[in-house]
């Protein structure tokens, strides 16, 4: 199946869909949208990854930043912040460069690593967008997280490329129908930076037509 190009979603939103569905849904079908600190850290971190050469050449090394891409199969286009070309005899032809490849994205975060996966998956859909541009093979890419100030290697295995796919159908089939998920509440709530709007406290509580239907069956009683 291959998406039309109207149909595309973010990139980026993978990475909230993975953390949170209900917040990838505030954002993305409602449109709703409130900073903190830990997302204004965040912009500052994919601004300077931006700064400087869109396209610059170190030896062996290309560098593009702020690169766009995009996958039909996937049905989603975004930015990556860095991408790599390596000259390798086992990577890709470039157009308008002698020589084969290695493409390498990178991508910039606030922070350390996380416990979950939503890194890991925003990536692996920048390399399976940069395969299907470049038809290439990519097996491997970076996070480079700004507290840490390591790159740390991602291997874009078989399990990665699934559960990214699996990802894309879902915000599809949510945006597609409007939908927004009923929350789950955890413990990364109050990082969150649409709590407020969320209100996950609230979201557990009954219906209203429960509660008054409870509070009617409860005062004949």
């Amino acid at each position: 199946m291959e998406y039309r190009e109207e149909d595309f979603l973010q990139l980026s939103g993978i990475q909230h869909f993975a953390f949170c569905p209900r917040q990838w849904a505030l954002i993305h079908i409602e449109q709703q949208w409130a900073d903190n600190l830990r997302t204004v850290e965040g912009n500052i971190i994919h601004e300077r990854a931006h700064e400087g050469q869109l396209r610059e050449k170190r030896g062996s090394v290309i560098i593009s930043r702020g690169m766009s891409v995009f996958s039909r199969s996937l049905g989603i286009s975004g930015i990556c912040d860095v991408v790599e070309f390596h000259r390798s005899p086992q990577g890709t032809e470039l157009f308008g460069e002698e020589g084969k490849y290695q493409v390498l994205p990178v991508e910039y975060k606030k922070g350390v690593p996380k416990e979950g996966y939503e890194d890991v998956l925003q990536l692996a859909a920048q390399a399976m967008c940069l395969e299907e541009m470049l038809a290439c093979r990519i097996e491997r890419g970076f996070l480079y997280y700004g507290e840490t100030r390591r790159r740390l290697e991602v291997r874009i295995d078989e399990e990665i490329r699934r559960r990214t796919e699996e990802c894309c159908r879902q915000m599809h089939r949510l945006y597609e129908r409007g939908n927004t998920p009923k929350v789950k509440p955890s413990k990364r709530c109050n990082a969150c930076s649409l709590k407020d709007i969320c209100m996950p406290r609230l979201s557990r509580n009954k219906s209203v037509v429960k509660y008054i239907d409870d509070m009617i069956r409860g005062g004949g009683e």
